[in-house]
Order: structure tokens, then C-alpha cells, then sequence
């Protein structure tokens, strides 16, 4: 915090369903700011209501970068992410406005703010095949357990249904016999940074999710899924993986009905959430946190300006 000579960057993170959204915009209206989004299923395109992509009419008022910038039949890895947000987050202070950083996804905020870099080990594509394959044939389940014994650390920051980089993970520790959580590279981070984080009570968030499922239900996922698959997306791609998709799919090929998809989704996203907490901890010293629902705007954005007037 408060490096001398780098640009500032404003991080606003928490869980699935807390608010980020709507009080990202808010601050950055506030002070001439721009939204960068840190949430890995908001780059595709045609994905909007599952995801809780912000509306046209929210975008209108503020910039908001990476996204509906890739084709959901693609798979934009972290790598790509890195770079198209270092080169958004330049042009808005070319500009000379304030950006934001905003996002639930843990890896993807910690990767820009902390200059990450990948394990080099080169992938190799037999290993790779024959972990697919038995993902495929045993369930990813079976691979998550193994990643489970051998790298703790590492599977408690993946989704179990996440197969591409639970595989990658296997693929690393297999190759160089040592664990994935520890070969990720750090850089001194180049920005400037004010990290604000949003909490609520769990039963108020819980609450929150399940009113969020019900509307995207009622404002057509159903539809937009069966748009989806009818323009060539596979069900196996990874962006068809995030929670709701893959019920949805489940539920056009008769395996489930809408209440288990419900259902399904519900569990799901708390232990999503429970996820989310493992990067962004309420006891950690860089978050500045505050409850959404109770804290106003004006406290945060005078936190921002306080920290946008310290010496650099």
C-alpha cells in the first residue's frame, strides 16, 4: 500500500451475491472510475443471466471492462485474463480515471494485484490425455480426491467440477514431484493498491443467492442455455461448467427436473461461497472490509479518497 511512483488501483472483492455490483458502480460514479471485471464467466458472451452479468442500463453509466469479450465455445485461461486486464487497467489511467478492480473470483484478483506467474512446467499432452480420460471415465471427482491427498492447499482453492485446472494441477505435480500451491511465481505487485471487501451475514447472503436463482429462472436461463447448445457449444466446455449451466443442461436432457436443478444450485453456490472466504479472509489486514447493507457508499468512497490523498 501507498508504493511510491505506481498508479492506483481500487480491488473490490467478496462473495457471490453480496453487492459488488451495484456499489462498484456507485463508487466509481462517484470518482470518476472505471469497472474492470475480475469474474471469470462475465468475459463470455451470450452468458448473461446465469452469470448475473450487469445490464446494459448499469453499464451505460460506467465504463466496464473484459466483458462479453470472448466466445463461450473458447476458454480464456488466466494467462490471457492477466494480460488483458494489466492492458485495461493502463488505458484507464491513460485516461485519466480511476479503475476498479472488481470480482469474486480469488485466483483472478491475485493473479493481477500480485503479479502471478505460472508454474513453467511445459504441459504434456500424454499425461494430460490420460487424466481427461480418466476424469472422464472415473469422474472428476476421482482426480479431485487424488489432487486432495497430494497438494491440499491447491484443491482447497479449485472447484471439484473445474476439470481443465484440476488436471493442470495433477499434470504440474506429476511432472515435477512437487506441489502446484508452491511453484506459482510472485512479482512485487504494480499498483498501488486499496483492496475493499464486502461482507453480510451468511443467513442474509444465503438468502440473497436463493432469490438470485429463482429471478434468473424467471428471467429465462432455461432459454438462454438451450440458445447456448443449439449454436455448437459443447456441454463439456469449461464456461458451460459454472454453476446453473450445467443444471440447466441437465435438465434440457431430461436427467433432472427444475426443483433438483434448484436445488443442485443452491448447495453449490454456498460452497462456492465458503470458497470465496479462503481467498478474501475477513482477519486479513489488506482488506479494508465493510458489511454491505449497513455501510454507505459515502464511507467507502471516503476511505478511497483518504487513500487516493496519501503521499506516495
Amino acid at each position: 500500500m501507498g508504493e511510491g511512483g505506481k498508479d492506483p488501483l481500487i480491488v473490490i472483492v467478496g462473495p457471490t451475491a453480496v453487492g459488488k455490483t451495484e456499489i462498484s458502480i456507485q463508487l466509481a460514479e462517484r470518482l470518476d472510475g472505471e469497472i474492470v471485471s475480475a469474474d471469470s464467466r462475465l468475459f463470455y458472451r451470450g452468458m448473461d443471466i446465469g452469470t448475473a452479468k450487469p445490464t446494459p442500463e448499469e453499464r451505460r453509466g460506467v465504463a466496464h471492462h473484459l466483458i462479453d469479450v470472448a466466445d463461450p465455445c473458447t476458454t480464456w485461461s488466466l494467462a490471457a485474463f492477466q494480460q488483458a486486464a494489466a492492458e485495461a487497467i493502463a488505458s484507464v489511467h491513460k485516461r485519466g480515471h480511476l479503475p476498479f478492480l472488481v470480482g469474486g473470483t480469488g485466483q483472478y484478483i491475485h493473479a493481477v494485484v500480485h503479479g502471478w506467474t505460472p508454474p513453467v512446467t511445459s504441459p504434456d499432452a500424454r499425461l494430460r490425455a490420460e487424466l481427461e480420460s480418466r476424469a472422464e471415465l472415473e469422474g472428476y471427482q476421482v482426480l479431485y480426491e487424488e489432487l486432495q491427498k497430494l497438494d491440499p492447499a491447491a484443491a482447497e482453492r479449485i472447484d471439484p467440477r473445474n476439470v481443465r485446472r484440476t488436471v493442470r494441477a495433477l499434470e504440474v505435480i506429476h511432472l515435477t514431484g512437487r506441489k502446484f500451491s508452491e511453484q506459482r511465481g510472485q512479482a512485487e505487485g504494480p499498483y498501488r493498491l486499496l483492496a475493499i471487501g464486502l461482507t453480510r451475514p451468511r443467513p442474509e447472503l444465503y438468502a440473497r443467492v436463493d432469490a438470485r436463482i429463482e429471478a434468473m429462472f424467471a428471467a429465462g436461463l432455461l432459454d438462454e442455455v438451450k440458445r447456448l447448445l443449439d449454436s455448437g457449444c459443447s456441454a463439456d466446455l469449461p464456461s458451460m461448467s459454472a454453476i446453473g449451466y450445467r443444471e440447466c443442461v441437465n435438465i434440457l436432457a431430461g436427467r433432472i427436473d427444475l426443483e433438483e436443478a434448484k436445488v443442485s444450485m443452491r448447495r453449490l453456490t454456498r460452497i462456492f461461497i465458503r470458497r470465496q472466504a479462503n481467498w478474501f479472509k475477513l482477519d486479513d489486514p489488506s482488506i479494508h472490509w465493510f458489511e454491505a447493507g449497513k455501510a454507505e457508499p459515502d464511507e467507502m468512497e471516503q476511505s478511497i479518497r483518504e487513500f487516493l490523498s496519501m503521499p506516495r
